[in-house]
């Protein structure tokens, strides 16, 4: 058993490592991940990623878990400079899109036709636009005549809405335009 000094020295090196794995991760990172890339055990990842948080405290970046997993990212206090800097393109979903997000978001897994008919008009458009954003994707095949495929939302879109998981969605009844899928 090491001294207490000691374990503190391996969970700061660990925070380091899982610091510099998070750093270059495109996307969030799930603490098997970390554990695997760092050659740790998961308990000893979930101690580093506790001090790591920590350390961060009163910098310009947040640890934060996300999608499932966890992100380094810039305060919330900072993102209009970050913005500025960084010049983003703008990426609106228009109106069409949006009811199809929230369609798919709600009742997912569901089919094309499914969504045809609580909207009254066409998808496909959308759908695909959806896709090809990396919000929505092909689940699997329904188990019904001509197998549709069932469609959901991705970690892409967890990630852009800022959610853990699909259970943080708000409850149908605070959105009006929603009451509908209820």
């Amino acid at each position: 058993m090491l001294a207490l000094e000691g374990e503190r020295l391996m969970v700061s090196d660990l925070a380091n490592t899982i610091e510099s794995l998070l750093f270059v991760a495109e996307s969030p990172v799930t603490i098997r991940d970390l554990a695997a890339a760092a050659m740790a055990e998961e308990g000893d990842v979930q101690s580093a990623l506790d001090e790591l948080g920590s350390r961060l405290a009163g910098t310009g970046l947040q640890l934060v878990r996300i999608a499932g997993g966890y992100q380094l990212c810039t305060r919330k206090e900072h993102a209009e400079a970050v913005a500025r800097f960084l010049n983003p393109q703008k990426r609106r979903l228009g109106r069409s899109a949006l009811e199809v997000l929230a369609i798919v978001a709600y009742k997912q897994p569901i089919t094309a036709s499914e969504i045809q008919i609580i909207r009254g008009v066409q998808s496909e458009y959308a759908l695909r636009t959806l896709i090809d954003k990396g919000l929505i994707e092909e689940a699997e095949r329904k188990q019904a005549p001509g197998r549709p495929i069932l469609y959901r939302t991705t970690q892409q879109f967890l990630h852009q809405f800022n959610l853990a998981d699909i259970s943080e969605l708000p409850p149908i009844k605070e959105q009006p335009m929603l009451e509908e899928l209820a």
